[in-house]
């Protein structure tokens, strides 16, 4: 969800900028998103249904500048991959937002559609802070 919403924002606002996801595990490599996600983003007019699922890999260290995680389990399993001369910042999708309180983005498998809509809405609002930051100091921006 993460993945088509910053391409959203990045699209609607004329952010030039190299988006894609990637797990820390590998489940569910070459899956499409899971069928309420789809429809969630939808919702809003992004159309997730194309993206699918990979691994994440010693080379997105490098070929990214920022790389984010949407809870601490997932920051704590790509910190363990990065190699030590690692060049892109690691950090959690909400610290983007500014607040001392940034927090994991609770994963919504087992919930409700509601519960969906309340992930994609806290996407939202750190991916709109990511763009701001991107904007206004490009790879160089802290998170």
């Amino acid at each position: 969800m993460a993945e088509g919403a910053l391409r959203a924002v990045a699209q609607r606002t004329g952010l030039e900028c190299k988006v894609d996801s990637a797990g820390v595990a590998d489940y569910h490599i070459g899956d499409k998103p899971d069928f309420r996600a789809i429809e969630t983003a939808l919702g809003d007019g992004v159309d997730i249904s194309k993206q699918s699922a990979r691994q994440l890999k010693t080379d997105d260290f490098y070929n990214f500048s920022h790389i984010f995680a949407l809870d601490t389990a997932n920051l704590a399993g790509i910190n363990a991959k990065m190699p030590r001369d690692a060049t892109a910042k690691v950090s959690l999708l909400m610290n983007s937002t500014g607040g001392a309180d940034a927090q994991s983005i609770k994963d919504p498998y087992h919930g409700t559609d509601e519960d969906f809509r309340e992930v994609w809405n806290q996407i939202l609002i750190g991916v709109s802070a990511i763009e701001v930051e991107l904007r206004a100091r490009g790879v160089n921006a802290e998170f």
